[in-house]
């Protein structure tokens, strides 16, 4: 039988290294890995892609990422490319006056470190926006920037109370002054305009091709349900399930809600079953433990510190009950979800292993597979737990170097110690814990191969001479490709992608060039040059 597809004449990456030059595809799947000898499998319509010394690999996949919103901010007033107050300013004057239709300005990715302490105020909106209400969620969307007249229309004064779960940053007189951290977001946030369901389908299809252009051919939706404004993305992902629009292969995490409790769990089994479909599955669960750093929100075994070094009363947010968390995870283990943890602070991050060894303790064995995302923090006594624990660590390597936010906003409030906890990538690895990947875009970039770059070398491509932050932290590159491939497929119960073998699914990617033939500080200069998909290919670069 003659082999649909055949790639031939570069080095392909296989489970045991860049062992071969040739790959076979028949139908959806790897029919032959090796070398010259695969040719033999070309009939007269069998296509050859000539690699011409391109690696061929297995399809990125992104193990915690938001694809919906980042598609609907891409078209609303995107600041993700601002660095400055002043460019952030301009960016936000610029689509107020080329909208003036816009009841309300929304959009976000605004940087912190473009403003002093991270917390930019009203003022500085209402000079650029003074008559129509404006609600900004930053970059890590745990904090949004408003105007007096949002502020205003929610009815915020300096006598509202902090909601139980955030916090409204307030002035010296105790008068809001424009930043509305965590739960407090929704304060304002429910009052945008919701976006309409063909909104957000062509919001997901969007950011799939953007994502497929990167090499991505499967991803972990970090947010299915909705939470502080944010659209419930689950009837796009149906709807272009059913309809086939759908490529990529997707698990979707159900968001729990975290001002109730174990009472909502049959309300997930329900929807579990009414959400997978096709390439859609809904079995996971997540499970927000802890906010950020940055804002003091993240939550910490030991006190933040003050700008002079002094240990102050603040140890972060626990935003589900630690008592009860265990008992949650018991139930939703023993009813085959797999347990996605937002645990940033070491807190947190015991938190969620104490929660998983207790469900083993209780469920025995099982393949839920539970994994723990972001690691800013991890004590070091709690490294060796995730090996022996099977909890995986979801890891978003462009986090992981010095930068402003990094420099200016969290190591000063760490303290020299907890510092040298933050991302440890390389000691989780040696410690034998599976490692997955991924970019919770739109906090950051989705494009792996800058956060390869990063996880190999510490630093950000546009580093500019910076230290490279914690050495004994990185990875090696094959380290680092194997988080954002097998390593995320493991999370993603997609056993049959993540390597190149006979019998895997044809979830493939031609990169541009050979990284493993170019010095580590040039990987982010690698680029994509074609993506498919059960071996149909869903992206070409145009020199490919």
């Amino acid at each position: 039988m003659y082999a649909d597809l055949i790639f031939t004449g570069g080095p392909v990456l296989t489970p045991e290294g860049r062992t071969a030059t040739s790959v076979a595809v028949t139908g959806e799947r790897v029919t032959a890995v090796g070398h010259d000898e695969v040719l033999d499998l070309a009939g007269p319509r069998t296509e050859v892609v000539d690699l011409a010394g391109r690696l061929l690999l297995p399809g990125f996949q992104d193990a915690h990422i938001h694809p919906v919103p980042a598609g609907l901010e891409l078209t609303q007033c995107d600041l993700t490319g601002a660095r400055t107050a002043g460019e952030t300013l301009a960016a936000v004057r610029a689509y107020a006056d080329a909208h003036p239709e816009r009841e309300w300005i929304t959009g976000g990715g605004w940087s912190m470190e473009a403003f002093e302490g991270g917390t930019p105020t009203k003022e500085l909106l209402d000079a650029v926006v003074p008559g129509r209400p404006v609600y900004l969620p930053n970059r890590d969307h745990h904090g949004a920037w408003v105007n007096s007249r949002a502020l205003e229309l929610a009815g915020i004064t300096r006598d509202t109370p902090d909601p139980a779960d955030g916090r409204i940053d307030r002035d010296g007189s105790g008068t809001p002054s424009g930043t509305l951290q965590e739960g407090a977001m929704q304060l304002v946030g429910r009052l945008t305009p919701p976006a309409t369901p063909a909104d957000r389908l062509a919001a997901l299809l969007h950011a799939q091709r953007h994502l497929h252009s990167l090499g991505i051919t499967a991803w972990q939706d970090a947010l299915v349900g909705s939470f502080l404004g944010m659209d419930d993305p689950s009837q796009a992902y149906l709807t272009a399930a059913r309809d086939g629009s759908l490529t990529a292969r997707v698990v979707g995490s159900l968001w729990w809600d975290r001002e109730r409790g174990a009472e909502q769990i049959p309300e997930l089994v329900e929807k579990r079953a009414a959400l997978s479909h096709g390439r859609f599955r809904a079995g996971t669960v997540k499970l927000m433990l802890d906010g950020v750093a940055e804002t003091g929100t993240a939550a910490l075994l030991d006190p933040y510190l003050d700008k002079c070094g002094c240990a102050t009363a603040n140890r972060g947010t626990s935003f589900i009950d630690p008592e009860q968390l265990p008992k949650y995870v018991t139930e939703l283990d023993a009813l085959g979800f797999q347990c996605h943890f937002h645990a940033l602070g070491d807190r947190a991050v015991r938190d969620a292993l104490d929660a998983i060894e207790a469900a083993r303790t209780a469920n025995g064995p099982s393949d839920t597979r539970p994994h723990l995302a972001h690691l800013q923090v991890v004590h070091p006594a709690d490294v060796p737990r995730f090996a022996r624990l099977g909890a995986t660590a979801n890891i978003q390597p462009l986090w992981a170097a010095h930068e402003p936010q990094m420099d200016e906003l969290t190591i000063p409030f760490l303290g020299p110690e907890r510092a040298s906890w933050q991302y440890p990538f390389g000691a989780l690895l040696r410690s034998g814990a599976t490692l997955a990947a991924g970019s919770d875009w739109p906090v950051s970039s989705p494009d792996p191969l800058e956060g390869i770059h990063v996880a190999v070398n510490r630093v950000t491509p546009d580093s500019d001479g910076a230290p490279v932050f914690l050495p004994a932290e990185r990875l090696g590159l094959a380290e680092a490709l194997t988080a954002y491939t097998a390593g995320s497929a493991y999370v993603n119960h997609l056993d049959d992608t993540g390597r190149v073998r006979a019998g895997a699914l044809a979830d493939l990617v031609v990169l541009d060039r050979d990284p493993f033939a170019i010095a580590p500080e040039a990987i982010a200069e690698t680029r994509v040059a074609l993506t498919y998909v059960g071996g149909a290919r869903v992206y070409a670069a145009q020199e490919a």
